[in-house]
């Protein structure tokens, strides 16, 4: 899987599971509503709006599966595994559907960026924020593509 795909579940997880808490099953089939609180509709409103996409880009068979994790979701009161229902079911979808990928990057706000702190301590410690390949060891070669 690649990680464009585990970032954008990870963002979006907490907005679709603000959906489901907020609106329960009625999330995929509630219309726009010029009401609905500042507040809910910043967080929970952006959830309504990645699931109804989801929805909308879905075949028959993906729906009924949609509603069913929805409506499971809504009636469990451990938020942790409605979580991890959702965003599986978001994952596999983006891993299906490239265009769905674009969709939800230009919905979800950009990530903040924010200070890191990285510390490597100790003898032949490496640092780094991304690691694509480290090898530490001595007499290792690497090979060429």
């Amino acid at each position: 899987m690649s990680t464009e795909i585990v970032e954008l579940v990870e963002q979006a997880t907490p907005y679709i599971s603000a959906a489901v808490t907020a609106y329960g099953t009625a999330v995929l089939s509630r219309a726009e509503q010029a009401a609905v609180g500042a507040a809910v509709e910043g967080t929970a409103g952006l959830g309504r709006r990645i699931l109804q996409l989801l929805w909308q880009r879905r075949e028959e068979p993906g729906r009924v599966e949609l509603e069913r994790v929805v409506d499971e979701a809504a009636d469990e009161q451990d938020d942790t595994y409605s979580a991890a229902v959702l965003g599986r079911l978001l994952r596999r979808a983006l891993q299906d559907d490239p265009g769905l990928r674009e969709e939800l990057s230009a919905m979800l706000p950009a990530p903040a960026a924010g200070p890191v702190t990285i510390t490597a301590s100790g003898e032949r410690s490496i640092a780094a924020q991304h690691i694509t390949t480290a090898i530490t060891g001595d007499g290792h070669t690497l090979p060429r593509a």
